[in-house]
């Protein structure tokens, strides 16, 4: 398989194990992603994603250029493979619980696509980021690039995609693109993701939903957001971190 899902307490790992073609996603691949994220969302044991590479050296290279420059002159394949990008991306952004991209090696196209689509980034010093359309004639989705401009703002993302070049792992921080550089990004990953659940995840859940609203275009409370304000305070996780506290002790989140 050259994606498969590990479970590590309750962090789930999502690998990417493709390490001859640099990581390089097939249509299969794409069209797998979602049911795998489905299986972690779906686990009341999991409680955070951290989405890598099996193998240090690529996190990914993007799309298998050997199945596209012959499969996109079919304009059924081309709509199926743009509807399983689309989808996989999707899915990222939107689950339920945070999903960490560990980056080692090249981050480029797709594979970039991928991880600006999870909620953190912890790259290596030697990674390398790249969104390349430009070489290729092509223009990126607007959900695409939706995504990268929430990031790094639209002159940045004007700068990654009109150069199509690719970003040292220092640059990159500097611009938003990630969030961390680590001498071991998975090993920082996982800690990041253990440290969030262990945090409430109805807090963690909740949150990410309403940063969502926000990147969406929502700017206001209505009655929906309101009512979620109020109910935290008689919820189990609210009981427990006010006795967690009252106690002097860490609190347990079931």
């Amino acid at each position: 398989m050259s994606l498969r899902l590990e479970r590590t307490g309750a962090v789930a790992r999502l690998l990417i194990d493709r390490a001859e073609k640099r990581n390089a996603f097939t249509q299969a691949m794409w069209e797998a992603l979602p049911a795998l994220l489905d299986e972690a969302m779906a686990d009341p044991a999991i409680r955070a994603v951290v989405l890598q590479s099996a193998a240090p050296g690529a996190f990914s290279a993007g799309a298998d250029i050997a199945e596209f420059s012959t499969g996109v002159l079919d304009p059924e394949w081309r709509d199926r493979n743009q509807q399983a990008i689309r989808l996989a991306q999707h899915k990222l952004a939107r689950a339920e619980k945070p999903v960490i991209a560990a980056i080692d090696g090249d981050c480029v196209g797709g594979g970039c696509g991928l991880a600006i689509a999870c909620d953190m980034r912890v790259a290596s010093s030697g990674a390398r980021f790249g969104i390349t359309p430009a070489k290729l004639g092509l223009v990126y989705s607007l959900h695409d690039t939706k995504l990268l401009v929430d990031l790094v703002g639209p002159a940045q993302a004007k700068r990654i995609l009109f150069t199509a070049q690719l970003l040292p792992a220092g640059e990159a921080h500097r611009i938003g693109l990630i969030e961390f550089v680590e001498d071991d990004p998975v090993a920082a990953a996982m800690t990041l993701a253990e440290t969030i659940a262990a945090a409430s995840s109805h807090s963690v859940r909740e949150t990410k939903k309403m940063v969502r609203r926000i990147l969406d275009g929502q700017a206001d409370d209505d009655a929906d957001t309101r009512a979620l304000f109020g109910a935290a305070f008689h919820g189990e996780d609210f009981r427990e971190g006010v006795a967690a506290f009252l106690e002097k002790r860490k609190a347990v989140f079931k």
